[in-house]
């Protein structure tokens, strides 16, 4: 009986003949590697887009997004749980948007490495980190790389109908009082 099995097993393998080769220790682990990247590209795919904005005071960035704009507060991505975020390329800042000695929240319950998060759109999220220095005057200052996102917040500015005053286009960079009349400056860093 056993030997009918293999020889039956033997003729349906002669019209597959790859078979073998398919699950060799090297065609398992091909296949795994495959399975992998698919998996990690779903997971990136559905992953949301993040800009990141530094700012020099993260109690008062708190006050201005959530009281002033408005915005709703989101959950860590989870790819930002394994904190490739440290990678980015802090060397290529301007000091003289960096403070030597980065502000640390005076509520407890933020941590200060991992910031604020708030949802922009569906599928975009707003990081808010410490690290920016205080501006002319000790003017709050706040930082992003993107222009993307800081015309998204100058747009929702001008929704809520707050003050504010642009400065330059080109990088972005403009000025807007929050509900205390302290001047918070919105700049775009270009590299």
């Amino acid at each position: 009986m056993m030997t009918e099995t293999i020889v039956h097993f033997s003729r349906f393998a002669a019209f597959l003949p790859g078979l073998d080769t398919l699950f060799s220790t090297q065609g398992i682990m091909v296949m795994l590697l495959v399975a992998y990247a698919g998996a990690m590209w779903m997971f990136l795919r559905s992953a949301p887009k993040v800009h990141t904005i530094m700012v020099s005071d993260l109690e008062i960035a708190r006050q201005f997004y959530e009281g002033v704009l408005n915005l709703p507060t989101a959950e860590v991505p989870l790819h930002y749980y394994y904190n490739y975020e440290q990678s980015l390329g802090a060397t290529s800042v301007d000091p003289l948007y960096m403070s030597a000695a980065p502000s640390v929240a005076t509520n407890p319950s933020v941590s200060a490495s991992q910031g604020l998060w708030y949802q922009l759109k569906k599928n975009t999220q707003l990081h808010i980190i410490t690290g920016a220095s205080y501006g002319y005057k000790n003017r709050h200052r706040h930082v992003c790389f993107d222009r993307d996102c800081l015309e998204y917040l100058l747009r929702h500015v001008q929704a809520r109908r707050l003050k504010f005053k642009v400065r330059r286009t080109k990088p972005l960079n403009f000025l807007v009082k929050d509900l205390d009349e302290r001047v918070i400056e919105m700049a775009e860093i270009t590299n």
